[in-house]
């Protein structure tokens, strides 16, 4: 039976949590039951996650057919986010990533119908901010494509995005930026758009469970905290000033190390916000 994201109110966002991709051959026998076909393992995964965030759109297009197959696999309330394509993003002038934007949402994309999450944007971790640069790139987004609201996130992991001008461009086009735990990457918790989107990246294979229960306990707590239209206090932030206090929905991802174990690590955190 699949599990439903913590449900929307007054109060509180969704949280959607998961992992990135279902197609990992160390996760059979260990998150994928030892006979369960390849065929069969979205449909498994999604009964245990809330969302999966899509990595093979970074590399080159899907077919419509594909977002449709997806679509179809996955319960009511399940939701993808889709990494937006390398050529939009790695470039020496974002201002000029307008075809590739385009030929991303002429591929399918909207196939995924109430499946379609927020598009996420990554930038190579060498990509130094401009912001004159940047601000053309989130110009190109589109908000709206054939009556549908879209979302967008950018992944920025240069330090000197950490800046109280890149926070106020993310806020001017309200596009959130992803806070990303990780040794390298700046971790940027400031809200600047109507959702949340976290990528927790320091899991452990050697622990079942892939952060310890102290560990799981603390970013649940962050994650309703956000969700209630919080922020966390112990996450680091450029600008000092407070959002707007509003719900949000939340969506988390836990991925890169302890890649094994980052299933039960996601499904012990959507235990802890039910």
């Amino acid at each position: 039976m699949a599990r439903s994201p913590k449900p929307a109110s007054k109060s509180s966002g969704h949280i959607y949590i998961g992992v990135g991709g279902w197609t990992f051959a160390p996760w059979r026998g260990v998150f994928y039951p030892e006979k369960l076909t390849q065929a069969k393992e979205l449909e498994y995964a999604a009964s245990k996650l809330t969302s999966i965030e899509i990595n093979g759109t970074y590399y080159g297009s899907q077919k419509p057919e594909s977002f449709r197959k997806w679509a179809r696999e996955v319960p009511d309330g399940f939701v993808f986010s889709l990494k937006g394509p390398r050529f939009a993003t790695n470039r020496r002038v974002l201002a000029e990533a307008g075809d590739s934007v385009k030929r991303f949402y002429d591929s399918g994309v909207l196939e995924l119908g109430d499946r379609l999450g927020p598009v996420l944007w990554q930038f190579a971790p060498t990509k130094k901010f401009d912001e004159a640069d940047f601000g053309k790139f989130l110009e190109l987004l589109p908000r709206n494509l054939e009556g549908r609201a879209l979302r967008h996130v950018v992944e920025v992991r240069h330090d000197s995005f950490a800046v109280p001008d890149f926070i106020a461009l993310a806020r001017r086009f309200e596009t959130p930026v992803v806070f990303a735990e990780h040794g390298k990457y700046p971790a940027i918790a400031d809200i600047t758009g109507d959702f949340v989107y976290a990528r927790l990246q320091k899991g452990n294979d050697e622990l079942k469970t892939c952060y310890p229960p102290k560990a799981l306990d603390a970013w649940a707590k962050r994650f309703q905290t956000w969700a209630g239209g919080g922020e966390p206090d112990d996450l680091p932030r450029v600008d000092p000033k407070a959002a707007k206090n509003t719900p949000r929905d939340v969506f988390a991802y836990v991925i890169h190390e302890g890649k094994v174990r980052a299933p039960a690590g996601a499904m012990e955190l959507i235990a802890r916000v039910k």
